[in-house]
């Protein structure tokens, strides 16, 4: 190239590199035509990223088309521009189109490439581009390994995510990230947990924002109250403590450990939420039936002009369902798309049905579910919901009907036959029962035991139904015969739903009620945590009726507050009543 178009380019590259004006962007690129500079190939990929910059991309493409040889920088670009702008398909499809032409993919390549599968779950796509990796010698990238680590986590294989992780010879803060929001997205909140301690103990980096939102959302599916208070120390020594997902991840923390002020607290403490705090605190108010208050928060939300998304209509609509503003949530449904732009689907529909299952309109909820149209996953909730609550009501025609769907479609199976069962019990069907029951032993179906837990200085304690050698056994029995007795003076005789043969969605009733999992974990926190210190319980189930009403009287009885964490909510027992008003 000739000193003064050397010279020309140089000048042309400064200005692009801070071009902010689409209009400029054009008019250089004319220039460029016309001088001839568009065959200069670092000069036109600074072109092409300032259009991309702009968010420009079909004029990023096309330039892209003109250029003579296109090299690895000009192909990276692009591929990152649509990932950019939400197109990862797009970028995917420039790659194979790589392979064609004689520029050959980098580390950065790959990255982008792999970035692409994470955001698709393209697990399928994502192995071939490991494979790729490996054909091309850059397995010892630390980008790379670091994105093949996000991309096998973020499509559901843990064990893929951990392999590559484990061969890492060098890790850094991204990598470790990466592993930990794997664990923590796939269920496995304790490998989270246990790889999170091995980061703070062998690196001598920080943790960022996101490694902490990951272990506060571990934290959370686990119910570990004292490890979440941990990591929040770790989040405030960081700066981090303002931080939109960090902040969200906060509030659902608290609120999931039953913790419900200090997830007020944290939400208060952002000057400014977005739409992600805000839905956090609406999702958390809703877990606790304080449905007034979510409706408070929406409308306090709209009217700082925050927009609401798709998940906050799902947080405000279950909040209406767990609280019975019936005419509230209808209200909120019809507004969804004309006031707020938000077009309705399965999720939002799921909680109109149980919204209005839960207050009796079983026929007005079963015309809307049959008119929904779903795949397996999503009608599962959405009929699951149905069979719940037509048992509660004694429909027998609509539970009937609500399993038959789930059986079909092989979901919810051993929850289906064993709520059916429930609703012949209850509606006095013996026969119908008790072949449902003989039917679910042949086939093999068991359905999954209960068990609750509870935290005492960072140990998990575990407990089943009806296993006497659980810790300080004697002492909980003990304990639990004294509690009955008491009860039994203040007139409290239970199974008013006949829970001696009933075991609906909680779990297998033993011969003795009192020895549900729920009690054994409420009896031994009595025993190991001091008064004045609220005692929660978890439980993998929901909690049954008698268990409910024995919890409101024993938490009068003793003086003392209980907070209980089942699959559908939280019931916080204070004074001989729940915050859930007995309507969950």
């Amino acid at each position: 190239m000739p000193c003064y178009h050397q010279a020309r380019a140089v000048h042309i590259i400064q200005q692009l590199k801070n071009c902010k004006d689409f209009i400029f962007a054009i008019s250089t690129h004319a220039n460029l035509f016309k001088s001839g500079l568009l065959n200069d190939t670092i000069t036109t990929n600074h072109l092409l990223n300032s259009y991309l910059r702009l968010r420009r991309i079909q004029y990023a493409h096309h330039l892209f088309d003109e250029m003579h040889e296109p090299n690895v920088v000009s192909w990276t670009s692009l591929m990152s521009g649509y990932v950019n702008m939400g197109r990862p398909q797009s970028a995917l499809w420039l790659y194979t189109k790589m392979s064609e032409s004689e520029a050959s993919p980098n580390g950065f390549t790959l990255a982008t490439v792999i970035n692409s599968c994470s955001i698709l779950a393209d697990l399928k796509t994502g192995k071939m581009v490991h494979a790729h990796v490996q054909i091309l010698g850059l397995q010892g990238n630390l980008v790379v390994r670091s994105s093949l680590v996000d991309m096998y986590g973020k499509c559901n294989d843990v064990d893929g995510a951990r392999m590559v992780f484990d061969s890492m010879s060098c890790r850094n803060v991204v990598s470790w990230t990466a592993m930990i929001a794997g664990y923590a997205q796939n269920g496995k909140g304790y490998e989270a947990l246990e790889v999170f301690r091995e980061f703070s103990s062998y690196m001598m980096e920080r943790p960022n924002h996101f490694m902490l939102a990951s272990v506060i959302n571990a934290c959370a599916s686990l119910g570990r109250l004292v490890s979440g208070k941990v990591t929040h120390g770790a989040v405030i020594r960081g700066g981090y403590e303002l931080n939109d997902v960090v902040a969200s991840a906060l509030v659902d923390m608290y609120a999931k450990c039953g913790s419900f002020l200090y997830s007020e607290k944290v939400f208060r403490r952002i000057r400014n939420p977005s739409v992600i705090p805000y839905t956090s605190m609406i999702v958390s108010a809703a877990k606790y039936g304080l449905g007034k208050l979510s409706l408070k928060l929406f409308e306090e939300m709209t009217d700082r002009k925050v927009m609401p998304n798709d998940v906050t209509f799902v947080g405000i609509l279950h909040a209406c369902s767990h609280s019975g503003l019936v005419d509230e949530g209808l209200g909120l449904l019809n507004s969804m798309h004309e006031k707020h732009g938000v077009m309705p689907d399965v999720r939002h529909y799921t909680c109109v049905v149980d919204m209005l299952s839960r207050v009796g309109r079983l026929d007005e909820a079963y015309r809307l579910a049959k008119s929904i149209r779903v795949n397996p996953n999503e009608g599962a909730l959405l009929w699951g919901t149905l069979l719940s609550s037509s048992r509660l009501h004694g429909r027998v025609d609509i539970a009937v009907e609500a399993s038959k769907w789930l059986i079909e479609y092989n979901q919810q199976v051993a929850g289906a036959y064993v709520t059916l069962s429930n609703t012949y019990t209850l509606a006095g069907e013996w026969e119908n029962a008790h072949s449902l029951r003989t039917e679910m032993e042949l086939v093999g179906i068991h359905k999954e035991p209960g068990c609750s837990w509870i935290e005492i200085k960072d140990s998990i304690y575990v407990f089943y139904a009806g296993d006497l050698s659980c810790e300080r056994g004697d002492e909980v029995i003990s304990l639990l015969r004294e509690l009955e007795r008491r009860m039994m003076e203040r007139g409290c005789v239970g199974g008013s739903t006949g829970l001696v043969f009933v075991d609906v969605e909680q779990e297998v009733k033993e011969k003795i009620v009192g020895l549900h999992s729920e009690r054994l974990a409420l009896a031994f926190g009595l025993i190991s945590i001091p008064k004045g210190v609220t005692i929660r319980v978890m439980k993998n189930l929901r909690i049954c009726s008698d268990c409910h009403e024995a919890f409101k009287l024993i938490s009068k009885i003793v003086e003392r507050d209980f907070v209980v964490r089942d699959v559908n909510r939280f019931h916080h027992f204070k004074d001989g009543s729940c915050t859930c008003r007995d309507f969950w």
